[in-house]
């Protein structure tokens, strides 16, 4: 007995590099802060974006 729904039959897994395109099509920015395609002032701001939003070093808040 097949026990996979009908629904989902040709879904398909994305990769990370499709999600992040789509979020940012949806308004959505997700980016690691060590992407080497981004510069070092821009990964500086990246950095401190996600600090005042989420807290210190790898969203831990103080």
């Amino acid at each position: 007995m097949n026990m996979i729904s009908k629904i989902y039959g040709h879904a398909r897994q994305r990769d990370g590099e499709e999600l992040k395109r789509d979020g940012w099509k949806a308004g959505i920015l997700a980016v690691s802060v060590s992407d080497h395609r981004l510069s070092h002032s821009e990964r500086e701001a990246i950095r401190a974006i996600g600090e005042r939003l989420y807290g210190g070093a790898h969203g831990s808040r103080s």
